[in-house]
């Protein structure tokens, strides 16, 4: 299992907070709540073995498309 401890900022309230992703399991896509206003924050996370970095990606998942 390889951690990684990052902080982000919600996209609803602004509060910051650590969260761990663990690498080892490749590609992800999953939701966590806030721990201040509980909303839902949705979180991608891409692994590239190449260039060996992790790319966060964090929305509120609410974005409407017309």
């Amino acid at each position: 299992m390889n951690l990684l401890n990052k902080v982000i900022s919600c996209p609803h309230c602004g509060h910051h907070q650590h969260i761990n992703i663990d690498t080892s399991l490749g590609d992800q896509e999953y939701y966590d709540d806030c721990r201040v206003c509980c909303n839902p924050i949705h979180m991608r996370t891409h692994i590239d073995e190449a260039r060996n970095t992790v790319e966060l990606h964090i929305d509120s998942d609410d974005e409407q498309v017309y």
